[in-house]
């Protein structure tokens, strides 16, 4: 499949969720991974089968498992185009696109002011999980713990409350920023210029739902969209907002 995870990113994954492999001949030929938030909701990827073992059922093998794993939640997952028959077969139903953006973004980006955008405290935490939970729709607090364990956090500000975050990290070919959480397009824009501000001449992705609108303004700043997945739910889509989701901390995380 030659996605760009490192062992950094299979860990970092693997602490907050279950992880499945299929062996042959003790080779690992498949993997798949779940993550729960909570007793309601859940997401799944890292999805992967090995090219030669393609085409023989082992992904449904290994879907059936996390499913069973996952119970009676609501599952949220990103689908290539080869696995949505797969996904569809068992309940799964379209809920929007999601748009992969990286690159070296295109000049400098300069940081909003501080009484706009500021480095999280701890004393956020609280009411960035609260944004995070109405954003989402399910709670994601060990996720948010190990963000900013590993993370660069900063909060968008208004009238000295928090009303937003992003968060950056190391991953993949170089940085993701995700997630980004904020009331407004504007804010989501303020957010990534204040991480991106800090990731001067470094490799960034960033993954965007398609109805944020936030993709042709990340084209034009030299995170060129490359490929897209489909959003799929089983179950009752988590209800959420006023501040919504701008940018996933990863595509099997959400």
């Amino acid at each position: 499949m030659r996605w760009p995870y490192r062992i950094e990113d299979w860990a970092f994954a693997l602490q907050l969720g279950q992880g499945f492999v299929l062996e042959r001949d003790g080779e690992v030929i498949a993997t798949a991974a779940w993550f729960p938030y909570g007793e309601d909701c859940a997401t799944m990827g890292m999805i992967i089968v090995s090219g030669a073992a393609q085409g023989r059922g082992y992904g449904a093998r290994l879907m059936d498992s996390l499913l069973a794993a996952a119970g009676p939640r609501t599952v949220l997952l990103n689908s290539t185009p080869e696995g949505q028959i797969l996904y569809t077969r068992r309940g799964f139903q379209p809920a929007g696109m999601v748009h992969q953006h990286q690159g070296n973004p295109a000049g400098r980006s300069e940081a909003p002011p501080l009484d706009v955008v500021r480095p999280l405290t701890s004393s956020d935490f609280e009411a960035v999980a609260r944004l995070d939970a109405e954003a989402t729709g399910f709670q994601r607090r060990p996720l948010l713990g190990r963000l900013l364990e590993v993370g660069d956090a900063q909060v968008l500000l208004r009238q000295g409350d928090v009303a937003g975050y992003v968060i950056s990290r190391l991953f993949g070919r170089g940085h993701v920023v995700g997630p980004v959480i904020a009331p407004t397009p504007d804010d989501a824009h303020l957010l990534i210029k204040a991480a991106l501000s800090r990731l001067e001449g470094r490799f960034v992705r960033i993954d965007t739902a398609a109805d944020t609108g936030l993709s042709p303004w990340l084209d034009s700043i030299g995170l060129l969209q490359i490929s897209d997945a489909l959003t799929m739910v089983r179950g009752t889509m988590p209800r959420s907002g006023p501040s919504r989701v701008f940018a996933l901390s990863n595509q099997s995380l959400n």
